[in-house]
């Protein structure tokens, strides 16, 4: 797996906003319209956020605490040979220089890999297929996982600190930490390889595992204008979340590409949620005929649920009335009834791959400065999964 990552080392396709990408495909009418529509974009899609200090080591916390290093080590490890007098005046020191322990150099001079993980949200359908093939790769490897909710902590940046508290030499980051430039540089201060997961606009020089979701949702969109549609609303994702942001860029490229129109209202705001869809659901379906649109494509899977049981719930036939689609094929794509038309991600290998790249690269050379300027991108492959959610308008459904 080792060799076909190091095969497979892409530099990511940048789309950096509609302007540059999907305006290109636009006739000029289209492209005013187009124009005050979309927001502007910053050329750097990471969240900016000032450079941190360096952190504090073993001497600063010795030199504040007026004690040796080694009883400052004594305390860290929990040794009984600290009287509680000096015990106290370590941890208050400890505590006013927010001192991490570097327990990934410990495990490094161990020969121990340990590569921490960081996941957004626990009730997602996509955590399942996400841990089943970081937890394969890990066992296959030999290396340690250490998993971090993100809910555990009021700060994204929390979760991180955690990690390098527990001796993480590697970590995969998710949307939208792993857009953080913060979150960057806390790592690299530690000498931590970051990993970008899904990223819609990962760093260059950071590895990544990602697919195309600019391509993914273009894709989408033309499927649905072959079935004949023309008046397509797209439910956006959490606009923190880079993917979401690359998915809507490809849906209005390809509706430029048809030189067809989208009203502000077909493209209304979500968050990723079932319960979020159901509202905005009703907003576009719950109107005269003329007045909706014949197909919706939602941002993910999970939206996409929610729109069929609005549609259910005001009498109209999916697809006959209404073509829904989503995005990722999770395991809901198929509970559903009618099956979920939809984008396939193949987190599981996404995973493996990013669980792989990391190890390879802790074995290869654990110092994140040995893999500076050197690109790790790897692209896997997204798959249109054609299924009974989706139409001919006023038709029967799609083969």
């Amino acid at each position: 797996m080792a060799n076909q990552i190091n095969n497979c080392v892409l530099q990511r396709r940048v789309f950096p906003g509609l302007s540059q990408q999907a305006l290109g495909y636009m006739t000029e009418k289209t492209k005013k319209t187009a124009e005050k529509k979309a927001p502007p974009v910053k050329e750097k899609s990471v969240i900016e956020t000032p450079a941190m200090k360096q952190p504090a080591t073993v001497h600063d916390v010795a030199k504040l605490a007026g004690v040796g290093s080694m009883t400052v080590s004594r305390v860290v490890n929990g040794s009984t040979a600290v009287s509680a007098k000096m015990r106290k005046r370590v941890e208050d020191a400890i505590k006013e220089l927010n001192y991490v322990p570097n327990l990934a150099a410990r495990a490094a001079r161990s020969g121990q890999r340990r590569i921490g993980i960081i996941f957004s949200n626990p009730k997602s359908s996509n955590l399942g297929d996400f841990l089943m093939g970081a937890f394969a790769a890990s066992s296959a490897l030999g290396c340690q996982l250490l998993i971090e909710p993100l809910l555990a902590h009021p700060q994204p940046i929390d979760a991180l600190k955690k990690l390098i508290e527990l001796g993480a030499q590697g970590v995969i980051l998710p949307p939208p930490i792993c857009d953080s430039l913060e979150a960057q540089q806390l790592a690299r201060r530690h000498d931590i390889l970051p990993l970008s997961f899904a990223s819609g606009s990962p760093r260059l020089h950071s590895p990544a595992v990602l697919i195309d979701d600019f391509a993914g949702a273009r894709a989408m969109t033309h499927y649905l204008q072959s079935l004949g549609h023309t008046k397509i609303a797209f439910v956006k994702g959490d606009p923190k979340h880079s993917p979401a942001n690359s998915r809507a860029e490809g849906f209005l490229a390809a509706m430029a590409e048809a030189n067809l129109e989208v009203p502000a209202h077909w493209m209304p705001d979500g968050d990723f949620t079932y319960r979020c869809a159901l509202d905005v659901g009703k907003a576009l379906l719950d109107v005269p005929k003329k007045q909706r649109p014949t197909a919706i494509f939602a941002c993910n899977d999970e939206m996409a649920t929610g729109l069929l049981a609005v549609a259910h719930g005001l009498g109209l036939k999916v697809p006959q009335d209404v073509s829904v689609a989503g995005f990722d094929d999770t395991a809901m794509a198929t509970a559903v009834w009618p099956q979920l038309t939809t984008i396939h991600q193949p987190l599981a290998e996404m995973a493996k791959s990013a669980v792989t790249m990391l190890d390879d690269m802790l074995k290869t050379a654990p110092r994140i400065s040995e893999h500076d300027g050197v690109v790790r991108h790897f692209v896997a492959p997204y798959k249109l999964m054609k299924r009974d959610s989706t139409g001919p308008v006023g038709g029967v459904t799609a083969t």
